[in-house]
């Protein structure tokens, strides 16, 4: 679960046409393919190139297996794999003239891998041996064999540039909305942490600091009439302590007024997760295991954010429709889970990795109060956040 402080641009999912296409495209070479071959054993049975066919059919049909393994980045492997099947595939070509039509699934795995200009020069190279083979292939001359092969190359390359033109576009809509949403987060709790710090400041100046300054005074004026007129200096004394008590009771309404406002009244911390919601779409479940145990007030208000966080990073990024809290009690430590059936993530989350505050304040929370957090995550399995916290034993 990414941090809900900050909302990290994140590139855009692949579209599902993308992958449509790319399935289509995987589907037509493997036909074409043992269509070619099934049409030269038939019109060449017996041949001495018909092993060289057939090995160099099956290594291509492997070549070509491997590529989604190695992603559509133009990596170096990449490239180098894309240079062996577009050499095996010449190779074949020239061999058996039979095996160019293959040449249209590799126009979109060349506009897939390269950049722009230099796929479009490999798909040229290719139309025109396309066109040499299936001349070849002819009895006569054919206008439609020199004419189709580059239509047909042009409309594919037209489709893909387009698609890719689109989704290009899609995800520098989703990054700005991204971005814009972040901002305006950003200046929420900037504004907010203003009004917060202006409330406190007013409080503390109208309470604690006009206290401090009176008991200030009259400890003064004791110190200056403590041997001249000692019942005086007593009754100052005894005003600033009345002052200091009271002083004392704001300092503590103060504290109390920062506390989550779902344990006030005494309420506990089972009642007061049982109330969260992670949005109108997820259903929130909680579970309580074990005998609960009193619990101290830091811990309980701890426990509350890190599921108030949890929730809201499984609202914002997971895709999940349910979450369940389990608050277990185990003896000497309480632990919290909040599990999703979310989208989950691969790559493991450290304190290097995690950008924002959401995880990292959790982290320290957690870590304040001698505990751990720990995040499991399986893609397509949802995400599962601990935090467990050790509890002093009773006396």
């Amino acid at each position: 679960m990414p941090p809900t402080e900050e909302h990290p641009v994140t590139p855009a999912p692949p579209r599902d046409d993308t992958r449509t296409l790319a399935t289509v495209a995987h589907t037509a070479f493997f036909l074409l393919l043992g269509a070619s071959l099934f049409r030269f054993l038939l019109r060449h049975p017996g041949e001495p190139r018909t092993p060289w066919i057939i090995a160099l059919s099956i290594t291509l049909a492997l070549l070509y297996v491997l590529g989604p393994a190695l992603g559509a980045a133009p990596t170096l492997r990449r490239l180098l794999w894309l240079g062996l099947v577009i050499t095996t595939w010449v190779v074949l070509v020239v061999l058996a003239p039979s095996f160019a039509w293959c040449a249209v699934p590799l126009f979109f795995t060349a506009l897939r891998t390269l950049p722009p200009r230099a796929a479009i020069v490999l798909v040229a190279l290719l139309t025109t041996l396309v066109v040499i083979a299936q001349l070849q292939l002819a009895k006569s001359f054919d206008p439609n064999l020199l004419l189709a092969p580059p239509a047909v190359a042009a409309l594919a390359t037209a489709v893909f540039v387009h698609m890719e033109r689109q989704a290009q576009a899609q995800r520098t809509l989703i990054d700005d909305l991204i971005r814009t949403r972040r901002e305006l987060a950003a200046t929420e709790r900037r504004e907010g942490t203003l009004a917060e710090r202006q409330r406190l400041s007013m409080e503390i100046h109208d309470t604690l600091a006009q206290n401090l300054s009176s008991q200030q005074m009259l400890l003064q004026a004791a110190d200056r009439t403590w041997d001249t007129d000692p019942a005086t200096a007593r009754a100052h004394v005894r005003t600033a302590t009345g002052i200091a008590a009271h002083g004392l009771a704001e300092a503590r309404r103060l504290v109390h007024d920062l506390a989550p406002p779902e344990l006030a009244d005494g309420a506990g911390l089972a009642d007061a997760l049982r109330s969260l919601e992670a949005g109108p779409h997820i259903e929130v479940r909680f579970h309580l295991e074990g005998t609960p145990a009193p619990l101290p007030d830091r811990v309980q208000s701890a426990l509350l954010r890190i599921a108030q966080g949890a929730l809201a990073n499984v609202r914002e990024h997971s895709g999940a429709r349910t979450a369940a809290l389990t608050l277990s009690f185990l003896g000497d430590q309480v632990v919290l889970d909040i599990a999703d059936d979310g989208h989950g993530f691969a790559e493991p989350r450290t304190d290097a990795a995690e950008r924002g505050h959401g995880l990292p304040a959790m982290r320290a929370r957690v870590r304040q109060l001698g505990g751990t957090l720990t995040i499991e995550s399986t893609p397509g399995e949802g995400t599962v956040l601990s935090a467990a916290i050790p509890l002093e034993p009773a006396p």
